[in-house]
């Protein structure tokens, strides 16, 4: 029997319910693989659970995302060997220094993508994959807006949608964040603090945009519809500011007929083949420069508290990623 390192909560609160502990852990059970950490993921979905946001039971390991190299096979795995480069999204439990896991939900890493560039990208990538080609695939010329341009999924959400023919406007929260979002890619970039709807139709010829993609939540929902043009698409996939309020059908309507959904990236990844298909899009934007990394912050994995103040405090850019 091994132990490995991980961060878990007993009770959901802030991030004081975090503690650094070691646990025992099995020889992985058939259909599994063991896989030792190398880099691990850092995204918002981690805060939600730990505030209990996303419902779940405790004690919990935190965290669903990581890269790492296969140390060991269960039975009846066949299609990885030990010392495969693989990362993983959508498993509870990523905040382990190892862990055992599914052999099926493992993705292997193409030889051009570093560990730490894997962790940072995959969840956040696989999120924009879903935006722009699943839900409504995006059409070259058009002007969308995106929020938070200059988080994680921004930095891979904005210039993805310019390789489409895209024109983004960022919405962004600092001038710091403005400046990291126009070398993203942003054609435009308007200050969350300003009245953003006004901003957007100046901007595009007194017009509203056919598309918003909103990962902000409570605080910007009513800004994204009033941003649409009649028959717009109000995608909403994040609640960085907390659950936007109930939004009734007939406030669609008034819109202009507006469609609103709220995806989650597991919903479009549990077959294997959608998960496989998703991944070789992301792996080819990645090779032809569409989509870059941009690890911005590092923490130890110990210091897992620290790295989710930071990114509740709106302290963070780019990808963050935890080291055990």
């Amino acid at each position: 029997m091994s132990t490995a390192d991980v961060v878990r909560i007993h009770k959901h609160g802030g991030p004081e319910e975090m503690k650094f502990a070691q646990v025992a852990l099995d020889a992985p059970a058939a259909g599994q693989v063991r896989v030792r950490h190398t880099a691990i993921g850092l995204n918002f979905i981690d805060v939600y659970t730990r505030t209990g946001l996303y419902p779940g039971p405790t004690p919990a390991v935190l965290g669903v995302e990581a890269a790492g190299v296969v140390e060991a096979l269960g039975d009846g795995v066949a299609n990885l060997k030990v010392g495969d480069r693989v990362v993983y999204n959508g498993l509870p439990g990523s905040y382990a220094s190892q862990r055992n896991a599914p052999a099926d939900r493992m993705i292997k890493i193409p030889d051009f993508v570093k560990d730490e560039e894997a962790a940072a990208v995959f969840l956040k990538g696989l999120t924009v994959w879903m935006l722009i080609f699943e839900i409504r695939r995006l059409n070259p010329g058009e002007t969308i807006v995106v929020w938070a341009a200059a988080g994680g999924v921004g930095s891979i959400l904005v210039p993805w949608a310019n390789a489409l023919g895209g024109r983004v406007i960022g919405i962004v929260s600092t001038p710091e964040k403005a400046k990291l979002a126009k070398e993203y890619g942003c054609w435009e970039t308007i200050l969350a603090s300003e009245d953003v709807p006004t901003r957007v139709k100046e901007l595009n010829d007194g017009k509203g945009v056919p598309v918003v993609y909103d990962s902000v939540g409570k605080t910007s929902a009513e800004q994204s519809m009033k941003s649409l043009a009649t028959r717009g698409w109000f995608i909403t996939y994040g609640n960085a500011s907390g659950p936007a309020d109930p939004i009734p059908p007939g406030r669609l309507n008034q819109g202009g007929s507006l469609i609103m959904t709220r995806p989650g990236l597991f919903h479009f990844t549990h077959q294997r083949a959608d998960l496989e298909r998703g991944s070789a899009a992301l792996w080819g934007a990645m090779r032809s420069g569409a989509v870059k990394a941009d690890v911005r912050q590092r923490f130890a994995l110990k210091d897992a508290a620290d790295a989710h103040r930071a990114l509740e405090g709106r302290k963070t850019s780019g990808a963050t990623i935890l080291l055990p």
